[in-house]
């Protein structure tokens, strides 16, 4: 179990604090998280065939995940504002198992990581893809959301190796 000293969002307290990163290096970041959207079958092809009457509902998603990447800094109190310098979300959908695999890719050359701008950006995505087909499947099933990689800064790269759930790894 780490102390308190180990958390870097709290001073010598115990108080919540933003972390100052002003004396680091700025480089470059990257970081790629991945999620995933479950429902019934009929809403899988009514997405695939665009026929939700919402419209593009990919489209609209991947707008949604961006956007929700560039608002990290308002929804998670101790995040930095950061200008980031490209999200990319994409989309892979199985249509055996009716689910909708999303993936966020966010860089930037700054201070601090992107990890969770990536995060935010999947949410989001796939939280629009509920919202635009709810009317048609309130059961669908956001899960599974991880960080896959993370690139830059003092702590170097991370792979996700799989599995948790949690016979751990990850």
């Amino acid at each position: 179990m780490k102390g308190k000293k180990d958390f870097t969002h709290f001073d010598e307290e115990g108080k919540a604090r933003m972390v100052d990163v002003s004396q680091k290096e700025a480089t470059l970041r990257e970081a790629i998280a991945r999620g995933s959207i479950s429902m019934n079958r009929e809403t899988f092809r009514m997405i695939m065939d665009r026929r939700i009457a919402k419209g593009d509902v990919l489209g609209v998603a991947r707008i949604a995940g961006v956007m929700g990447a560039k608002r990290t800094a308002d929804l998670i109190p101790m995040c930095h504002p950061l200008n980031i310098t490209n999200v990319e979300i994409n989309f892979f959908p199985s249509p055996g198992e009716n689910k909708i695999e999303i993936e966020a890719r966010v860089k930037t050359k700054g201070q601090t990581g992107v990890e969770m701008e990536a995060f935010l950006a999947v949410s989001t995505a796939a939280l629009t893809i509920y919202d635009m087909c709810k009317a048609v499947d309130r059961g669908m099933i956001i899960s599974d959301i991880h960080l896959v990689e993370k690139k830059g800064g003092k702590s170097g790269t991370f792979q996700w190796k799989g599995e948790r759930k949690d016979g751990q790894q990850g």
